[in-house]
């Protein structure tokens, strides 16, 4: 029986494999860091699933055992199913939570979830990012102060092609003057919904992204499984390199 928050965290696993730079940096795969990641809470339950598996390794089966699914996508957004879309939407209109994280805003999920193209600007420049607390009442924001920085980072701004959020939990400055609303959460159906511009690499944005999965599943996880998204109290290591290619085409 599960006692903990079931967690999958599904990639692309392909810029990984085809740029070099990238495999030195991630020789396991970018769904491998973000989940070796989560895994140092051990109230979750975290598995992992990849473009390349059957089904896209997002069966029946592991989406019915799943209380939330964290998407990371970069280079083959085209690639993924309309089949397995269209499972996934299903199990999140049901209660299944998602968090769509960095690049995933042009992922087909988002876009079918969001109604819109998830367009934004972006530059890689290697510039500072502080990232500011806009709703500290919300849960996902909860031991975060004002704001946090995180230095060489890739740039998202506005105007962000996204409906109305219902939260609006934190928003981002870059060092060019850019903004962009970098936490923001919906619901559809009875399933929550978080978009994060972070990966769970700092002290600061793993916790952003643990509560996240505590939120985003609580309208289905009861028990054990709830209480597990309570009391988060610190993480260690340190941010992953953002490095992604923007083009929504």
């Amino acid at each position: 029986m599960a006692k903990g928050i079931r967690v999958t965290v599904w990639g692309e696993n392909v810029h990984e494999r085809r740029n070099p730079i990238v495999r030195q940096i991630y020789p396991g795969g970018m769904h491998n860091c973000i989940a070796a990641a989560l895994r140092e809470d051990r109230r979750l339950e975290v598995r992992t699933a990849t473009l390349e598996q059957p089904q896209h390794g997002l069966t029946k089966s592991v989406l019915a055992g799943s209380d939330v699914l964290v998407s990371w996508g970069h280079a083959a957004h085209g690639k993924v199913r309309e089949t397995v879309v269209d499972r996934v939407l299903k199990r999140i209109w049901q209660g299944m939570g998602f968090v769509a994280l960095h690049s995933s805003h042009c992922s087909k999920i988002f876009k079918r979830l969001m109604g819109t193209s998830g367009s934004l600007t972006w530059r890689e420049a290697g510039e500072r990012e502080r990232l500011w607390v806009c709703n500290p009442g919300h849960p996902i924001a909860h031991g975060i102060d004002k704001c946090f920085e995180i230095e060489n980072t890739e740039m998202y701004g506005e105007p962000f092609a996204i409906p109305m959020p219902d939260d609006v939990v934190f928003i981002s400055w870059f060092d060019g003057g850019e903004v962009f609303r970098s936490g923001c959460t919906w619901k559809r159906g009875n399933g929550k919904i978080f978009y994060s511009i972070s990966v769970p690499g700092t002290r600061f944005t793993r916790s952003i992204i643990i509560r996240s999965l505590g939120w985003s599943c609580a309208t289905r996880c009861t028990g054990r499984r709830r209480k597990a998204s309570r009391g988060w109290t610190g993480v260690r290591g340190s941010h992953f390199s953002r490095r992604a290619r923007r083009s929504c085409a």
